[in-house]
């Protein structure tokens, strides 16, 4: 039942969705895809190559010393830097770095130079962010053609398709992040842009809000809209309108977040080289146009010990963590190949990292602390200050053995006697979705997604994995069967299961168990103590309002956070599993096609047509539709075919989780060549016989029995056909590590 297994390879301590994440994107491959390392050899081929970057220092300690304490720190799953540098770390694309903003200038030559490098970083590995706040307003004059300008949207829509057509280091498709200014005319088009989810989808999109128009809303009052080529007033808006029209689309369907810009620029390091316009994808690493941040997150999990008979946080332990973790960082800036040259010096100019956390959900289930609570603020307030407070010390020490970066003399420490860094920021909270499967951890600081999940293992078996700490839990009080697991595997949550204590249910919390106002409050905590930003997502029911949007997004300015996103259950057209509020009853479909049981109980309906006489069989499952048979009597073969792959399709689609009322939407009042009348209705073709037999059966009112609230999970995984789950501002899928976030 544990999900912790060694590999008979390597001899780390790796879960299956651990090995199944490495061998899938990282291990390195030959030509014809067959895995050349184990995963313990990828993490000295990393280690290696970034001690390499201490022949450049003079170090009172060897390279080979440095090396065995890198692979010591990640083999122990106590820091992990950031996807591509497990990836290409001593291999020779070598782009280790993750986040990366270029500059989009209002002139077309310059644009599409733009979208070269955006292809040139896809390629590396990296994800691109884009402030097109700098272009005309659509219909604009363009004076060297006496045509129109198109505007921001229709531009971005060409870095869309670019990006469809790069896939990063032969993995992924890249990601970006879409920001306008919020003064910008074309604001309204931009907030809509992906009102129907059919384009930009490679693009998550925030708006950037200004302190002038947080006041107007305050004050319901009209903002100035400035055109960008000239900085003149062109028009103006009712703030607030504005910001509802903002939350309405939030709630509707995530899109787009906020981000708060001033606030962030009154936290710009080098405000000579220029005002920060964008962010990475996931809105955690503002950055100035052409400058790039590697990443790494220490996993807070290993950072809790027992102490004279007390569980508590391991802070020695922590500090040298930290201090290890900055001087990889500040190494990896060395031993990257950046895509472009002014990149490279724009990174070596300024030497930005971001260290950052993951397994604090985790680090509070031992310390028995619920994740909605003062006490776990008071954690999160306590430790981020920890790092923050241990990681610029590890800056001074490097800038004393190597000196301040390069820019130090343009940044606002240069005239502060006690401030001299080697790195203009050293901390960011940035998604850790495939780092923390490695780890076996909690994602970044998100609560847990779930406190059991069902996997599918190579032969076609179940399996199901418990949170490690959780079922050490249950099985000290007691309560921990296998059944039980199964069902929290179903359900998700076990606030609603009898037979587990309360007060484990107040500590073992999952994401949609936690409110909105705490999610904002464990943001705020963490941001406090952040140099950059944070990135998180506000699960909300699907039966939240666009009231209780405007509160968080209200909270999230009050507070401090530098942005918010927030993902309202079942908003996405597309998302096709959820649970039940009503029956407490979930989908326990965990993967795209559920495997046919040998024996199924079911009913066989006959029905006229006007092809002829209808038999519908149809199989179900836990009192659900799981399979439909349709066979046609007497007619031709043509007909007969296309009857049986109707059933197979149907089928097809129950066992992959989409319910019985949207089937039913689409087939019935499909109509055909003959059309006949039965029991007082017209059945109008095969397909409308067959979704009259299921809405009678499982829709006897015509109400949908379903209501979908309560869950993380979204559309599926377009690698592995599980599904995906929306945290940390991102869709992550957790079983094989796929993010649409780069």
């Amino acid at each position: 039942m544990a999900d912790r297994k060694k590999t008979a390879k390597s001899g780390l301590e790796l879960s299956e969705n651990a090995k199944t994440v490495l061998e899938r994107r990282y291990l390195k491959k030959d030509q014809n895809g067959k895995i050349e390392e184990t995963p313990e050899k990828m993490f000295r081929r990393v280690a290696k190559h970034i001690a390499r970057a201490e022949q450049s220092y003079k170090s009172s300690v060897s390279e080979k010393e440095i090396e065995n304490s890198f692979y010591s720190l990640m083999t122990e799953f106590k820091f992990l830097p950031n996807s591509p540098t497990l990836m290409n770390a001593g291999r020779q694309l070598g782009q280790l770095a993750a986040c990366f903003v270029l500059p989009v200038e209002d002139d077309l030559e310059k644009i599409f130079e733009t979208v070269k490098n955006a292809a040139l970083i896809h390629k590396s590995g990296g994800g691109t962010g884009f402030s097109f706040s700098r272009l005309r307003p659509k219909n604009s004059p363009v004076g060297t053609t006496g045509g129109v300008a198109s505007g921001p949207v229709s531009f971005m829509k060409i870095f869309n398709t670019a990006t469809e057509q790069v896939k990063q280091g032969g993995t992924r498709r890249g990601a970006n992040m879409g920001i306008l200014r919020v003064d910008h005319p074309d604001i309204m088009d931009f907030i809509f842009c992906k009102r129907h989810n059919k384009s930009l989808n490679n693009f998550n999109i925030s708006v950037a809000i200004t302190e002038e128009f947080m006041k107007a809303v305050k004050n319901n009052e009209s903002y100035d809209l400035i055109d960008p080529s000239n900085g003149k007033k062109i028009g103006e808006k009712n703030a607030f309108e504005v910001y509802e029209v903002l939350v309405k689309q939030a709630w509707s369907n995530g899109d787009p977040g906020i981000i708060f810009l001033d606030r962030i620029n009154r936290d710009n390091t080098t405000p000579l080289l220029g005002e920060i316009e964008s962010t990475n994808p996931c809105g955690e690493q503002p950055l100035l146009p052409m400058e790039a941040c590697n990443l790494g997150s220490i996993n807070l999990a290993k950072f809790v010990t027992e102490k004279n008979n007390e569980t508590v946080i391991d802070f020695e332990s922590l500090k040298e963590t930290v201090h290890l973790s900055v001087r990889f960082l500040d190494n990896t800036i060395d031993m990257s190949i950046y895509p472009l040259e002014e990149i490279d010096k724009m990174v070596k100019g300024n030497r930005k990292i971001g260290l950052g956390v993951m397994g604090f959900a985790d680090m509070l289930f031992q310390l028995a602390i619920p994740y909605d609570s003062e006490r776990a603020i008071e954690v999160a307030d306590t430790v981020m200050g920890f790092i923050q407070q241990e990681s610029h010390a590890a800056s001074t020490n490097l800038a004393a053995q190597r000196g301040v970066f390069k820019n130090f003399d343009k940044s606002i420490f240069k005239n502060k006697k006690n401030e001299r860094y080697r790195n203009a920021t050293t901390t960011t909270i940035a998604p850790t979705g495939t780092l923390s499967i490695i780890a076996n951890c909690s994602s970044g600081i998100e609560p847990l997604f779930a406190l059991s999940f069902i996997r599918k293992v190579m032969d076609n078996d179940e399996l199901v994995e418990v949170n490690p700490f959780f079922e050490r839990m249950a099985k000290e009080r007691g309560f921990f069967s296998a059944e039980l697991m199964n069902l929290i595997s179903q359900k998700g949550s076990i606030k609603d299961i009898e037979g587990i204590p309360e007060d484990i249910k107040k500590i073992y919390v999952t994401s949609h168990d936690v409110s909105s106002e705490w999610h904002i409050k464990m943001q705020a905590a963490f941001q406090k103590h952040t140099d950059n930003a944070v990135s998180k997502t506000v699960n909300l029911p699907h039966d939240a309002t666009e009231d209780d949007v405007l509160k968080i997004y209200d909270m999230a300015y009050e507070l401090g956070c530098k942005g918010v996103t927030i993902y309202r259950d079942g908003s996405k057209e597309n998302q096709v599993l959820s649970f039940s509020g009503n029956n407490q009853e979930i989908d326990s479909f965990m993967r795209a096609v559920k495997e046919r049981p040998d024996t199924l109980n079911g009913f066989t309906t006959k029905v006229k047509t006007g092809m002829g006489q209808l038999y519908v069989t149809v199989t179900e499952f836990e009192g659900r539709p799981f399979e439909v048979f349709a066979t046609i009597g007497k007619s031709g073969k043509s007909t007969t075919a296309k009857t049986e792959a109707i059933g197979r399709l149907i089928s097809l689609a129950l066992r992959s989780g989409v319910h019985v009322e949207e089937i039913i939407d689409q087939v019935k009042g499909i109509t055909g060549e003959h059309t006949v009348f039965q029991n007082g209705g017209l059945v109008l073709s095969i397909p409308d016989a067959i979704g009259r037999v299921l809405e009678k059966r499982y829709m006897p009112e015509g109400k949908s029995k379903l209501k979908t609230e309560n869950t993380l999970r979204g559309d599926a995984c377009p690698e592995c056909g599980q599904l995906f789950t929306f945290e940390e501002g991102c869709k992550t899928c957790h079983y094989c590590g796929f993010t649409k976030c780069g």
